[in-house]
């Protein structure tokens, strides 16, 4: 079985030239071709998922948000700048009332003389400038920050894992409903022929009406079943598409075989299946999965830094006891004038600046007891955290365990299931042999054929939990293909 794998970014023109060449080599048809380009490896399905699923965009969104959340709790550390400018046009200007006695001691106690302030124009501008020299919050705000985006990228980790494994099991189910549909079709094609050796033998008076009927209502039975296996097949075709975000979901074409894979010898099976079974990261024992699934889980990973950032926050609210010393500075100008509005005035009687240079220093004494029942709030918080690590960690090495030992259950089953597929076989044929020589009954054959169809689907059936239970352990252990390993097992 040839394969080629031919990857996104290749260019057009080498492309038409490989499929020029592999069509005249192997004297492919243009549909046979069309098929051999179309058909995607495990590893080349889920780097285009990596690359294109919609979950993965949204989780690198997440991760852009949090950078830019750290660079906003950095601005705090600089210095601020304002620059403000005014302009009011007086449109009456203000007067006020004082005693005439202040400018005419001659004047009566009622007397008031009215006194307008300010100009019919009136300008302002200021530059301040403020610098915190000591601000508990800010650093601690940092701290927080900076944990916020460490979680959001072991979420963009954790995010990826699960697409990964989750298009693994969407390959791996396409798979086993392909198999089923070759079973199916298997099953059919074999009771076709033995209908028609029946019906011969019932025309020669070698076999009886009944044994024709019985047949005829198997395959009757089986028909619906072919239909109902290739609806899975796309099903589960358009289940990856969806996870590839493409548009054409009935092309996709996947390679490997379940039937024709052997878990005890990797080089005996097809390049394709090859490439499935050495798609995996975790390699190891029991003690080794309840290690790393401890250390290296990105849910138990993320439960420990959600509650390092639970830390930080009680800790935000306990600085807020402590003073704050901040440099000032604000340098002023105003200006006004009558009549026509001329920009800030002219002249050093109608314009005056301000300059000052000061430190602040603010410290919070009373606020009503809010501070200690935030920090209050914040500590139970904090309680919560440190439980739901604990349950997470417990559930992670529960998880583990239970992994491993569904992997080597279903790679024993396996075993035992190849074997089984080799004596049904065997068993169908002798058999049928028997029939054709009158020395068995249809009954006989038809339970034979009945066996090699479910033993040869419980083979493949093995292979799948096997293969299930293998990329969900790598997810569990924190040690997933093209996430935290290569596609053999090595650590990046």
């Amino acid at each position: 079985m040839i394969q080629i794998h031919i990857r996104r970014f290749s260019t057009a023109v080498p492309v038409a030239f490989i499929l020029l060449f592999v069509v005249r080599a192997l004297g492919l048809t243009e549909l046979e071709a069309q098929e051999l380009v179309s058909a995607m490896g495990l590893e080349q399905v889920v780097r285009t998922a990596l690359g294109s699923n919609r979950d993965v965009i949204a989780a690198r969104l997440g991760l852009r948000e949090a950078n830019e959340r750290v660079s906003e709790a950095r601005s705090s550390v600089y210095p601020t700048v304002d620059f403000n400018v005014g302009y009011t046009r007086n449109v009456s200007p203000t007067v006020n009332f004082l005693p005439a006695s202040i400018f005419d001691p001659t004047a009566g106690p009622d007397d008031y003389i009215g006194v307008q302030f300010g100009a019919d124009n009136q300008w302002t501008s200021s530059v301040n400038v403020e610098q915190a020299l000591f601000k508990p919050s800010v650093l601690v705000g940092l701290g927080a920050a900076g944990r916020f985006k460490s979680l959001q990228e072991e979420s963009v980790r954790g995010q990826t894992q699960v697409v990964v494994t989750r298009v693994r099991l969407a390959y791996y189910q396409l798979l086993l409903s392909q198999e089923q549909e070759r079973l199916t079709e298997n099953s059919l094609h074999r009771v076709r022929k033995s209908l028609e050796e029946t019906q011969a033998l019932h025309r020669a008076g070698l076999a009886s009406e009944y044994d024709v009927l019985r047949l005829q209502v198997e395959l009757a039975n089986l028909e619906p079943n072919v239909q109902r296996a290739r609806n899975a097949s796309m099903q589960a075709r358009r289940q990856i598409a969806v996870e590839l975000d493409i548009s054409d979901q009935e092309s996709l074409e996947v390679t490997g075989s379940l039937a024709e894979m052997d878990l005890e010898d990797l080089t005996a099976n097809t390049p394709a299946n090859r490439e499935i079974l050495a798609f995996t990261g975790f390699q190891g024992d029991l003690g080794d999965a309840v290690q790393v699934a401890s250390e290296l889980r990105s849910d138990v990973r993320q439960l420990a830094l959600n509650e390092d950032l639970r830390r930080s926050e009680m800790r935000l609210e306990q600085v807020s006891y402590l003073p704050e010393v901040t440099l000032f500075g604000n340098y002023i100008i105003n200006a006004q004038d009558n009549g026509s509005p001329n920009f800030f005035a002219r002249g050093d009687g109608q314009r005056a600046y301000t300059r000052l240079v000061g430190v602040r220093v603010s410290l919070p004494i009373f606020q009503g007891f809010r501070r200690d029942a935030r920090i209050d709030q914040k500590r139970a918080l904090v309680r919560q955290a440190e439980a739901q690590t604990e349950k997470g960690i417990d559930q992670a090495v529960a998880q583990a365990k239970g992994l491993v030992e569904a992997t080597d259950e279903a790679h024993q089953r396996a075993r035992g299931q190849r074997l089984a597929v080799r004596q049904a076989e065997r068993g169908f044929e002798i058999a049928s042999a028997q029939y054709r020589e009158g020395l068995s009954s249809q009954l006989e054959l038809t339970d034979s054929e009945v066996a090699l169809r479910q033993s040869e689907f419980n083979y493949a059936q093995a292979v799948y939990d096997y293969l299930v239970a293998r990329a969900q352990l790598d997810e569990a252990t924190g040690r997933v293909p093209l996430v935290d390993v290569d596609a053999q097992g090595d650590r990046f």
